[in-house]
């Protein structure tokens, strides 16, 4: 409650900045703004960012210091035996009193000098964080107070401005350059812990996928399998139904509207197929366990075949339906962006509507449908909940789409879920998972845009 009535009170003193900087930049220049070196709006700015920045940058040190502090004053509040036991009995102890202090039960009896240790853990956050608060709002009335006497008819204050906002785009960019770095060396590091036990040849070219393995000697499934083909297969059959039921019909959608539909029906037709994409994916997945796959089963049947209660086929057309506004939407707009000159000019030489958009608009919008057709599969690679409910986690390798099979993504969940010991293969084996769907997907994205480059150089 206390950072949320901090976030309005800043927001408020931010806004009233930036009035604050309009009418003191008006007023040193004497009611003519052409006398300023920058724009009125640019001085409110200026203010603005004096006003906000230095209550931002203290709370943010306080929140990244916050926790350290608080369990300091804990271990200081702990009996002195406690102190003397072993550093992952401690560390276990820690735990559990933080836990105390948010009001969670632990397995160990909850002596008084437990109960002391998590109040005053409780009581950093309590009077740091109002202080803090106190402290950063002072900040910011000050900064208002040191960004209007600032104002000047010669201050530079776009100049100024657009200098942070540069490095405040920097730091954005770094952020997610360094999230995705953490990303990749976290999953490499308990990959290579993987690849440490199971051969590495042995899990990208095994035919068999059983991940039991035993937490303590002699018992049953004491070795496990880690071939991770069936799961690859697995999931290219899948991605591959759902891009022959999403590709052709996103595809043919999208020049219908582009070039065939009047404005009328666009404006229905367009919003109605994008609503696709807005439908969470565990009802797709009880449309396609409950439906589709019942349907695949009695329809194969009236032919002498046989089907799983779980197929991909099921799985796959129910995954295309839902992928089919990614395909479509971008697939419109790509090529409602190439320009009407082209098709012109097609007109102008004899071409008809549908000559016109297979050879001039079709491979003009070339590289943005690539993108999307891209943006397709990796929706597909990635999904999970229509796998676990149409097609099953059985790792089978076949190219039966009549069978059930099962993804990577599905894998990763169902090695993931409930209680894991982080240091067993089999735990260990959704990061070699993880890395390697990494990997494969990198090899496709370079793929991708080098044909997008190689045909965007063709008709720019």
């Amino acid at each position: 409650m206390k950072v949320t009535l901090y976030l309005i009170a800043l927001v408020l003193i931010v806004g009233f900045g930036y009035w604050v900087g309009r009418r003191r930049a008006f007023a040193v220049s004497g009611g003519r703004p052409a006398h300023l070196h920058s724009l009125p709006g640019y001085h409110g700015m200026f203010v603005a960012l004096w006003c906000g920045l230095p209550g931002v940058l203290l709370a943010a040190i306080w929140f990244f210091v916050e926790p350290h502090v608080a369990e300091y004053v804990l271990v200081q509040n702990l009996p002195a035996e406690q102190l003397e036991q072993e550093a992952d009995r401690l560390a276990l102890l820690i735990v559990d009193v933080k836990n105390i202090a948010a009001g969670y039960n632990v397995f160990r009896e909850v002596t008084p000098e437990l109960e002391a240790a998590a109040a005053a853990y409780n009581r950093v956050f309590e009077i740091g964080r109002a202080v803090m608060l106190v402290v950063a709002l002072c900040a910011s009335i000050a900064g208002l107070a040191i960004g209007r006497r600032l104002i000047s008819p010669d201050l530079r204050a776009r100049n100024r401005v657009e200098r942070v906002m540069t490095v405040v785009m920097i730091v954005a960019s770094t952020i997610a350059i360094m999230t995705t770095l953490g990303i990749v060396l976290s999953l490499l590091f308990e990959a290579m812990r993987f690849f440490g036990r199971v051969p590495f040849f042995d899990f990208l070219f095994g035919l068999k996928w059983n991940p039991q393995t035993a937490i303590r000697e002699g018992q049953v499934a004491a070795e496990g399998s880690f071939g991770a083909v069936p799961l690859f297969a697995g999931t290219l059959l899948i991605t591959l139904i759902a891009m022959l039921v999403a590709v052709p019909v996103g595809l043919f959608s999208a020049i219908y509207l582009s070039d065939y539909a009047p404005k009328r029906i666009r404006a229905t037709v367009k919003p109605l197929l994008e609503i696709l994409a807005g439908v969470p994916t565990v009802v797709y997945g009880f449309f396609a366990a409950l439906t589709v796959a019942p349907f695949v089963r009695d329809a194969v049947a009236a032919f002498g075949l046989e089907a799983s209660s779980e197929s991909a086929l099921a799985a796959g057309a129910v995954m295309g339906i839902m992928i089919i506004p990614f395909v479509s939407s971008l697939s419109d707009d790509v090529m409602n962006a190439v320009p009407q000159s082209l098709r012109d000019g097609a007109y102008a030489m004899g071409a008809t509507q549908s000559e016109t958009i297979k050879q001039v608009v079709f491979p003009a919008a070339l590289p943005g449908i690539v993108g999307a057709i891209l943006l397709a599969i990796s929706r597909a690679i990635g999904e999970t909940m229509i796998v676990v409910m149409a097609a099953g986690l059985a790792a089978n390798l076949s190219a039966n789409p009549l069978e059930a099979v099962t993804t990577v993504t599905v894998q990763i969940v169902a090695l993931l879920t409930g209680d894991q010991e982080f240091d067993s293969a089999k735990t260990l084996a959704a990061f070699a998972l993880g890395i390697t769907l990494f990997a494969a997907t990198l090899c496709l994205n370079v793929v991708a845009l080098h044909i997008v480059r190689k045909y965007r150089e063709k008709y720019e």
